[in-house]
């Protein structure tokens, strides 16, 4: 079975394993079209491994978030390469692409998208009804993923009774249930209060260090401080990247050194 076909058929790749690309972006640019074309990416290229935690920062319009739908295939680029996993997006029919996101990508919004009249299990268990999984194994990842972020004890349970953290709580349950390659989460703290969106913080980071890849695109400073890299935007470009040969971002402090030894 060949890369694209597992994709379309769901097939769902563990987080474990050795380091490699999982997202790469080569001279990616998007422009939408109109009487004055408006470029919302221009020439952007850089690459996430495998274990990395991401905050892609900048302030409104500055193209975090087309980044953030292209890196997901929500989206297609203008010109330039997108490879999620090795795969070129744009050699995917649209077919192979529902699978590749339904397999590979997990997607956490600032918004929830929750079903309200359905449970938490039920909610995460719908995510993975494309990647090609029985009824049954979905409710076993669903029940799993829900445990893995401290919310098995809610799994009857409605997003109507549940708190705004619970909710995102939820919403990142399923992003992790179908075992991504990656999780791209759109300012998933926006919408919480500064004690809710620690706690989600450290529940991403919690994630990471057991393996997950996640990228987060975000306008907060703070939040991206709390990443091991951040990727700074302005104006649809990378102005800084503190991946590049172990840079850092100007005025920003250095991790401690206890806490570099200790990752």
């Amino acid at each position: 079975m060949s890369a694209g076909t597992a994709a379309a058929a769901g097939t769902a790749p563990g987080l474990a394993g050795g380091r490699g690309n999982v997202l790469e972006l080569d001279q990616v640019s998007k422009v939408y079209p109109g009487r004055r074309p408006v470029t919302a990416l221009a020439q952007v290229s850089f690459t996430v491994t495998r274990g990395e935690l991401v905050a892609v920062l900048g302030p409104s319009g500055s193209g975090k978030t087309t980044l953030l739908h292209l890196a997901g295939t929500l989206d297609k680029p203008t010109s330039g390469t997108v490879r999620v996993t090795g795969l070129d997006v744009s050699a995917l029919s649209d077919r192979q692409l529902a699978g590749l996101r339904a397999s590979r990508v997990g997607f956490v919004f600032q918004q929830f998208f929750l079903a309200e009249q359905q449970t938490a299990l039920a909610n995460v268990a719908g995510g993975l009804l494309y990647a090609g999984y029985p009824a049954a194994e979905r409710r076993q990842r669903a029940a799993e993923a829900l445990q893995r972020v401290g919310l098995g004890h809610k799994l009857s349970v409605r997003p109507t009774r549940l708190s705004g953290g619970e909710r995102q709580r939820v919403a990142i349950a399923r992003a992790l249930a179908g075992s991504p390659q990656v999780v791209l989460a759109d300012e998933p703290t926006g919408n919480l209060d500064q004690a809710t969106g620690a706690s989600i913080l450290g529940l991403l980071d919690e994630l990471n260090q057991a393996g997950a890849t996640i990228v987060v695109v975000t306008h907060d400073q703070a939040i991206a401080r709390r990443m091991r890299r951040q990727i700074q935007m302005l104006d649809g470009r990378i102005t800084a990247d503190t991946g590049e040969a172990g840079g850092r971002l100007a005025g920003w402090p250095a991790r401690p050194r206890h806490e570099e030894e200790g990752r």
